[in-house]
Order: structure tokens, then sequence, then C-alpha cells
């Protein structure tokens, strides 16, 4: 099949408006990068593999409801982009000039136009066959990206969906839900095209030699094509906050106070630090919120009394912090800690190092991975360890699973049943109010779509690529069952981020940190000539005070301390606790 080519009266040399109501011969600007304009080199290789012909004034290039085999490349004329062709409510939507890309991304898959493409005045275009594209892009990989960026903006556009960022990939691909959580963590308001429900998007990707490992594909504002990029990569090109170049990260004045996590704790000891007068950085690895980010409403903070999501909670406190003084920097990793002249130093993933007078350390926990066989297989497609939007979206009126006796586990709970016809919160303990909040088990156990499964583990997972059925045994009499479930939420505990501190501090058996009476190092003896000789001020020990760590200057707040209670609203306290308390001893 060939791109449908249909003169409707008129000659060349027509007049370029001719039967075309209120159409105007100047370009539609390339916002989106959605019609690009070619270069003579790329047209030149376009060339080898398309035809080139003639085009009269008022000729169908391609039309509304039919499909075509072809792409093409206006040469010389002017094409216009037509809604309603043929009616009275004709109308050209777009008009495009001379070496600009014309097409539609379902045309790439065999589907139906969804305008129809008319010639404006007399010219010339370059008809590429969809079927010889992949020739075309094998050893231009740029040329490749340019028409995948080109069909895939032009897409959103013709549809109105204007968002800056598209995520292309299949919902069973960790690394779309990777990106997806990261464009959801930043409040970056995004397109998600699903490739197991977008037939001409995965068309577009085999026509173009696409491998499954350079998935998922992300465009930014219609001018970057990324190849499954890791969070670093998409940081930089959105434009995330960044520190790095400042004086301390080359060794010179150090900063007043380093904060390490952009948690509740972190982000409240940014806020309080820089709002005392301290000059304060704030360093993330993934994006502002930590773990409550993760959770879908938060119900018992002060002042929000229908409740907050975890995400508008941190973009509202990154933004104080920001309008405060402190300044962010993320995605930015630390990897160790030292000392260096009375100093804490930060070293970092990319080599850099950042001197602090005073250290905040609140880098939470991540939560514990089930044990068991075969779980990985699903992770991140049917298994997850946060319920927000994004996998409420995947799993929305299917069954689920929850594992976990927690105040995440509850919220999940919560939020999912609005969702989904059945949700199976399976605790490991007798009792569900053990470790959850009163107010959380009261909603729960009034909830209809919630069943719950007290004294039970999860021992097995089944399915063929997605998740199926999750087995579950009875820790009393080691009765086994089947749980129909197409997603998993995993909130069994945490395993805190205190790995690249090395010996730098006090950690508890569990590797939290201690903070207070309970991080005080050991008494060193002193002979009485050295005490007598003395003042007060020498012979008087040092003593952590509440929330500082067994190394002068450095603060633990929030999931990382031990013995720290598991709520937003403490780690929020602690983090503008430790922030007074770095303020007095820096002053």
């Amino acid at each position: 099949m060939t791109a449908a080519t249909d003169a409707r009266g008129g000659s060349p040399g027509a007049a370029a408006t001719a039967g075309r109501p209120g159409v105007t011969a100047t370009e539609t600007p390339d916002a989106y990068g959605g019609c690009p304009r070619l270069s003579t080199a790329q047209i030149a290789e376009l060339g080898g593999l398309g035809v080139r012909r003639y085009a009269a004034p008022d000729e169908v290039l391609y039309r509304s409801g039919e499909p075509s085999d072809e792409l093409l490349v206006l040469l010389d004329g002017k094409i216009g982009i037509t809604a309603g062709y043929g009616t009275p409510d004709e109308r050209v939507d777009d008009v495009h000039g001379p070496r600009r890309l014309v097409g539609e991304l379902g045309l790439v898959a065999g589907d139906p136009a969804l305008f129809t493409a008319v010639m404006l005045t007399p010219g010339a275009v370059l008809a590429v066959p969809v079927t010889r594209l992949s020739a075309a892009t094998a050893g231009n990989r740029a040329l490749g990206d340019l028409i995948m960026r080109s069909l895939l903006v032009r897409q959103w556009v013709l549809t109105g969906l204007g968002a800056s960022l598209r995520i292309v990939g299949s919902r069973f691909s960790p690394g779309t839900r990777r990106l997806r959580e990261f464009a959801d963590r930043h409040g970056l308001a995004h397109l998600w095209v699903d490739l197991e429900e977008d037939r001409a998007a995965e068309g577009l990707l085999r026509a173009l030699g696409v491998r499954t490992d350079e998935t998922p594909l992300v465009v930014w504002r219609g001018t970057s094509v990324l190849r499954n990029p890791d969070d670093g990569q998409l940081g930089r090109v959105v434009g995330c906050p960044r520190v790095l170049g400042s004086g301390p990260v080359n060794g010179t004045t150090p900063h007043d106070l380093v904060v390490v996590g952009a948690g509740p704790g972190g982000l409240a000891a940014s806020v309080y630090g820089a709002s005392e007068g301290l000059g304060t950085v704030l360093l993330e690895t993934v994006a502002r919120g930590g773990q409550a980010a993760t959770t879908a409403r938060i119900d018992d903070y002060l002042g929000f009394p229908s409740g907050i999501s975890g995400v508008d909670l941190a973009e509202r406190a990154g933004r104080q912090a920001e309008r405060c003084g402190a300044r962010v920097s993320l995605p930015t990793e630390a990897t160790g800690l030292e000392d260096c002249d009375g100093c804490h130093v930060l070293r970092l993933r990319n080599g850099d190092r950042i001197w602090a007078r005073a250290v905040v350390l609140a880098t939470g926990a991540r939560y514990r991975r089930l044990a068991v066989p075969c779980l990985e297989q699903f992770e991140g497609a049917s298994v997850f360890y946060a319920a927000t939007e994004a996998e409420a979206q995947l799993c929305a009126g299917q069954p689920v699973v929850i594992v976990g006796g927690g105040d995440s586990a509850g919220q999940a709970a919560l939020f999912l049943a609005e969702r989904c016809p059945v949700v199976r919160l399976v605790v490991r303990g007798g009792e569900l109010g053990a470790s959850m909040s009163r107010y959380l088990v009261d909603r729960i156990e009034r909830h209809p779509a919630v069943d719950i499964q007290l004294g039970a583990e999860a021992r097995e997972v089944r399915g063929d690529g997605r998740l199926q059925e999750i087995i579950i045994e009875d820790r009393a009499t080691g009765r086994r069952s089947e749980l129909d479930a197409r997603a998993l939420f995993v909130f069994i505990g945490a395993v805190p981020g205190t790995g690249w501190l090395g010996d730098q501090v006090a950690l508890d058996k569990h590797g939290f940190v201690r903070t207070g009476p309970a991080a005080q190092p050991p008494r060193v003896r002193r002979s009485s000539r050295a005490r007598r000789g003395s003042s007060a001020a020498d012979r008087a020990p040092w003593r952590p005070s509440a929330l500082e760590t067994s190394r002068p200057g450095l603060y633990a707040v929030g999931d990382v301390r031990s013995g720290s209670v598991k709520r937003v609203r403490n780690a929020v306290g602690e983090g503008a606790m430790a922030a007074r308390l770095a303020q007095e001893r820096l002053s």
C-alpha cells in the first residue's frame, strides 16, 4: 500500500490556500520537536530508500481514517495537517514547510491516520516505506532517534498531551517502573506509553530496530531521546539541582551544615538549619521524600486534617528548604565519611568531596525483601516496595496481597482497597495492633475490601511472566493456602542506610546509628597528675547530646537512628531538633 494521493481539483501553481478555509502560509513553529527539519545529509540517506514525487496543490498525502505504509519528507512546498477534511468544520491545525519529516505514529503500525495531510502549495515529497526504516537507521543511531522522537512527540501533540517528559516502556519492565517512580518523586508531570497497550509505539521500536535492552525510552521536551537511562542520567537531562563546583567540593571553606538524605527528617533539618542562618547543603541519592514519598497517604501529620500524600509533603518541604536558603544537590550519593582538620569530609560517588562543620545523617532505611524463591523475577513488574499512584495504576481492578503489619502496610492496604476489589493483608504476628497505629487498625477492620490473614507468612510466588498467586503458610498449623494475586506489596521492616559509614560512628547490632548516651565512647582513664593540671572544662568528659552520634558534631535523625519511632511526624521533629543542636554547637 502507498500513501493516499487524491487530487481535489486545482492545478500546479494554484493559490497556496485554495480551498483550505482559514489557512495562512505561515509555518507552525516546531515547538515540540514533532516535525523536525532534516539536514541535507539525512535527506540524502533517506533518499536512497524512498521515492521522490511531485505533489499538486490540494493533493491528499494521507487521509484520516485510512492506513498508509509510508513516512514523508517534504522537499518543497507546504503541507497542511487537517482535521475534519471535506466537512463544513474542516480546519488546518499545522502548516509544515520544506525538509520536514511528516507522518503519524500509528501509520508505522498500520493503523489509520488521525488527521489528513494535504498539499497547500505545489511541491515535492520523498516517500519512505515504513518497512525500510530499520535499514535507514541501522548505521545511523542519531537518525533513528530523530525519527523515533519526532513520531512519538507528534502523536502526543496531535492528541493534546503536552507533558514535557514521556516514558515509553513495558508495564512489566523494572526499568519502566524505576523511571516512572523517579518522575513521580521529583514531581515531573509525565506521560507513560505502555508498550502492551500502544501497538503503534511498539511497531515504531520494532521498525527502527530498537532492542529490548534499550528500552524503556525517555523523550524530554521533544529534544532528547534517552535509551534506558539511569537515575543520574535522567536527573542531569531534566535539570535536577546540583551543588558540584562550589568551593567546598574543591577543598576550601566548609559548609556549616550538610544534611545527607532528603526524607522527612533531612528536609526538616535543612529547613530549620537554613532558617537559623547556617550555610546548609542537602544531599540526596534519588529524590526528595525518602520512604515517605512512597506512601500514598499520611493521615496523622499535623496541619493536614484530610491527610497528605508523601510526595506532596516532600515537594512542599523541599521548596520550603530552598526558599530558606538551603542548597539541594540530587542525585548525589555519599559513599564515605572521614575527618580532616576537625571537619567532617563526605566522599561522593563521582569522586568529589564536601567539607562540613556539622552533619545530619538522615539516610533512612530501605524495606527488606521476602525470603521467597524466585521473587526477583517479579520485582518491578508485580512485586513492589511502595504503594503510590504508579503502582495502583498497574493493579487497579485486580486482587493484591500486602505482607507486613506496620503503619506502611496499613496505609497501603487502605489506599489500594479503593482501587482493587480484594486486598489481602498477610501479617506474621497474631495481633494487628502490635505494631500498627490504632487509627489504621480501626479503619482496616471496618473496610469491606480488606481481608486480614494473621499469623501467616508468604512462602511461594507463582506466575508465568507476571504474578498469579501467592502461597502462604499458617505459622501455628503449617497449613498452606493459595491467594489469587496480580501484585504483591512488601512492608516487612527496613535495613538502615549506613553501609557507607564504615567504622566512623557507633552502630547497634542491627546497623542503626546510636545516638545520645548509647553512643558515648568508652571513657579514657587519666593520671591523677593530668587531672590536677587540667581545667574543669578539660576534665569534663564529652557527652553526646540527644541526637548526636559517637562523633562530635554529627547527628542522626529518622529511620536511620537506633531506637527511632518509624513515623513521619517523629522524623520531622528530630530533624528540627538536630538543626538546633548543630546551630548551638557551631555558635
